[in-house]
């Protein structure tokens, strides 16, 4: 690490520490040359997650437009945003995880249905009719007996 003052590269570690919700590490150094010090925060590396949309083309990953769309769904509902953010940490660390450089959009959908619909059953319903395209009614209400169907299996 080159000193900021005398581009000495020689410098030691004084204190370490996490920062930013554990993502970064926070690190004061002193120059073995000078004896000045500065810090210096190092970051993992992530592989970049490239989504694949309904079209084929490829945009890269990108966390709001996650956090935006369950906001949406999540709209006048007694659902914290800090929940919200959770999830869509949750689900960037799965995709992350999950070894695949591209994911489709279908793939995104199911996680976050899955996760709004142990939050929020009128969210995940929200969610599911943009995502799934309901065409009519009784689309709408195929979906809604199969809540009521997972929910009375649930109490069983």
């Amino acid at each position: 690490m080159k000193c900021p003052y005398c581009n000495y590269t020689e410098s030691r570690v004084i204190d370490s520490r996490p920062a930013e919700e554990g993502t970064t590490i926070r690190r004061r150094r002193e120059c073995l040359s000078c004896q000045k010090r500065f810090t210096t925060y190092e970051i993992m590396e992530r592989l970049p997650l490239l989504v694949i949309k309904k079209d084929g083309s490829r945009q890269s990953f990108d966390r709001m437009k996650l956090l935006n769309g369950m906001v949406k769904a999540c709209e006048k509902r007694p659902v914290p945003m800090s929940t919200l953010e959770d999830v869509a940490n949750s689900i960037e660390q799965e995709l992350q995880n999950s070894l695949e450089r591209e994911i489709s959009t279908k793939e995104i959908g199911e996680h976050v249905m899955k996760a709004l619909k142990k939050i929020d059953e009128v969210a995940y319903v929200r969610f599911a009719s943009v995502y799934r395209q309901f065409k009519d009614i009784n689309t709408f209400m195929a979906e809604l007996n199969n809540l009521l169907n997972d929910k009375a299996s649930d109490i069983d």
